[in-house]
Formats: C-alpha cells, structure tokens, sequence
C-alpha cells in the first residue's frame, strides 16, 4: 500500500515527486540505470524522460516532466468515477528521470529500454512522462520482451508512421507507431487511433495502420459518438489482451492543451480523452505513456495538469484490474 504525503509533508519534504508519492531508492547499484531493485515492492513506476530531440517544429517537451511532477502534487488518490484509493490499491514511486543526453538519439533508447526492462523485471507497471513521441519505441521494446505483441491505444492528431524519407531521421516523434508495427511490438488488430485529423501528406497515410488492421476513429468521430460508446468498443476489441496506453497531447485541441510543439485545432477536448480513459475500466495495463507536453507554450500550467489527470485516469485503470484480479472481502 502506498501513502501519498499529505500537504503539509509534501511542502515540509521541498521535493516534488508525481503525485505525492514516495521515491525510489537507490537500489543495490546506488541509482544504476536497469536495476530492478529500485522498484521493488512498487506496483506502478513513474518516471520522467527529459527528451525532446526528436521533435520537427517547437521544443519544449524535455522540461516537461518537472513541470508535470509539480503540477500532479494536487490530485488526490481516491478516483471518484472507479470509487477506490488508486495509491492504496497500487502501491506506486516515483522512479525519477531517465538520465539522457540531448545529442544521442541512440543512446536515449538504450536507457529507456533497460531502465522500462528493470521496473518490468520488478513486477511493475512503467508509467512514463516524455519527453517528444519517440520515447514509445523503446518503451514499447522493453514491453513487448515481457509481454509480447500488445494492444495500443494511441490518441493523437497524427499517425506517427512516418519515416526517414520526410525529415532525414528513422527515429523522430512522428515514427513510433511504424516502429510498433515493423518490429511486431503491437498486435494485429490491436491498435486503436484515437483523434486523428488535420491534412495528410498524400492518399496513402493511413495505409501502415489500415494494413495492420488498426481501428481508425478520427477526431470528427467525435461530432457523432460519444466518448463512452467509443470506449467501450475499444474494450470489448482488447477484451483481456495486454494495452499500452499511448496519449500524445497535440490529440487535444490546442484550446485546451495550448502547450505542445504541433498543435492542430479541431482536436478532442479534455473532458472527452479523460471519460474514454476511464471508461476503459477492466482492460489490462502493462504500460503507459504521456508525452508532447512543453511548458514553455503552455498558460498557467493548463497542459500540465491536464497531463497528471490523464497519467492519473491511467493508474486508475491498473487498479481496477488488479482490483478485479484480486477482490478484497
């Protein structure tokens, strides 16, 4: 069981972990990417990929998981649409930040992959902060090693299959899906698109996700169903398969998540990405991630806090289930 601080501990404490929450130890290496023994007793994992080298307009998203750290100190653990204590039923730690250099794409994922592998090794759920889209490749690796090909849900304003042909770069925040589905790291049939929009670079933009049998539902979906019809199909598709929830922001419409580096309007709004998460209630989490957030394009946090929420709509999620796993008399 874990026990966020309360108010006066946290401001006593100076520190700022997500949610309130304890933070890892140093393990038996002191600290070393890939040890497992910093996540031990830990049920849920947060951590933090201060990354934002792969992104092709404004940066921004590396600074993103202090911001969001700090903002999340004022969500309370009792969620009150799944009417338990998320924190109680996970216990849950703050696993700090991924350490990366900006100027090596390559060696971001090495330790993505082992530091994810270590808190899977522990028993642990990742929850990760980006950091810009291309933290999911090595995320989704280190997820597949474990569980093998995954279900997906992915809301975002795009596609994320691109490749090197458009900006020089095999590895950017617009290629995560591609890389998903090339390496086989989500099932087929599995992946479920969620607020898609603007313009297409040609005809064939959706061809990668339809050829994998992914379920499109496009941001005018939106303007005819709602977001508890929506999810339930999702869940009914993913049934007791193994999700990654993968939540870009620029999925929102910038009028309220005005703090990203490629806002496209027309976009869902807050309310409707946080009752589809919810009402996902029974799948099972093996993984999340929430990335895209800038704090320098954002106003007074709004992106931010809107980020906890949603990371907090996921840690629901993972309690429901291991509340069902396992029902308390």
């Amino acid at each position: 069981m874990t026990k966020q601080l309360s108010s006066f501990e946290y401001i006593r404490g100076g520190q700022t972990p997500f949610f309130r929450l304890p933070i890892a130890g140093g393990g038996e290496s002191g600290g070393r990417i890939g040890d497992p023994t910093r996540f031990a007793g830990a049920r849920a994992v947060i951590l933090g990929v201060p990354w934002d080298s792969g992104t092709t307009y404004l940066p921004g998203a590396r600074v993103a998981p202090y911001h969001v750290r700090r903002v999340s100190a004022f969500v309370s653990g009792h969620h009150p649409k799944h009417q338990l204590d998320v924190f109680e039923r996970v216990p849950a730690v703050d696993g700090g930040n991924i350490p990366t250099t900006p100027f090596d794409a390559g060696l971001m994922r090495e330790a993505v992959q082992a530091e994810i592998a270590a808190v899977c090794a522990a028993g642990a759920v990742p929850f990760v902060v980006g950091g810009d889209h291309s933290v999911t490749t090595p995320v989704l690796r280190a997820i597949h090693a474990v569980h093998g090909p995954v279900c997906v849900v992915h809301i975002d304003a795009h596609f994320d299959t691109s490749d090197a042909a458009v900006w020089g770069d095999d590895f950017n925040h617009g290629t995560p899906i591609r890389h998903a589905i090339a390496d086989g790291h989500v099932a087929r049939g599995g992946l479920f698109q969620i607020g898609l929009r603007g313009g297409w670079k040609d005809a064939d933009e959706a061809r990668i996700s339809l050829g994998h049998d992914a379920r499109l539902f496009p941001a005018s979906v939106f303007e005819r169903r709602s977001a508890v019809e929506i999810a339930d199909e999702i869940r009914t598709a993913i049934a007791d398969r193994p999700v990654y929830l993968t939540i870009d922001v620029d999925g929102v419409d910038p009028a309220f998540c005005p703090g990203t580096g490629t806002p496209v309007p027309g976009g869902l709004t807050t309310r409707e990405v946080l009752c589809l998460l919810d009402n996902l209630a029974g799948v099972r989490v093996v993984g999340m991630d929430l990335v895209e957030v800038s704090p320098p394009h954002d106003h007074a946090d709004i992106t931010s806090i809107f980020a906890a929420h949603a990371v907090f709509a996921g840690l629901g999620l993972l309690a429901v289930s291991d509340a069902q796993a396992n029902p308390r008399p």
